[in-house]
């Protein structure tokens, strides 16, 4: 599992890059840590976020997710959460590159917190 630690301003528009790897047949999981541009910890209280990923960006609605990620709140008000796909849902994934992104809103507030590229590997060893 992998440790993010975003500095995120809400004013600059512009959403934090993390790249993440997921393995296929596993459970995924990385856990981010927001903080204001002052260093406190983003307070997350009452807020809700969502995730997807996808083979590629696209304008309008024709946009097909390849996956849904959890975004589960693990401390709202030290602005820590954590993004994960269980292990049938990372099983079903084509490897390749894909991109991703990360909402949170509280009512008529959105965010696009974080961004990248979501890197989904197959093994290619077999057992002696």
């Amino acid at each position: 599992m992998a440790t993010h630690t975003i500095t995120f301003d809400p004013t600059s528009g512009v959403a934090y890059g993390a790249n993440l790897v997921i393995n296929t047949g596993s459970t995924f999981t990385d856990s981010f840590t927001v903080k204001t541009t002052s260093g406190s910890a983003f307070n997350f209280d009452g807020w809700t976020g969502s995730s997807q990923m996808a083979k590629s960006v696209s304008i309008g609605s024709s946009m097909y997710a390849a996956a849904t990620f959890n975004v589960g709140f693990t401390s709202a008000v030290e602005g820590k959460f954590n993004l994960s796909l269980g292990s049938t849902a990372t099983r079903s994934l084509s490897e390749g590159r894909y991109v991703y992104d990360v909402l949170v809103s509280s009512g008529s507030t959105v965010y696009r917190l974080a961004s990248g590229n979501a890197l989904v590997i197959s093994g290619i060893s077999s057992a002696p």
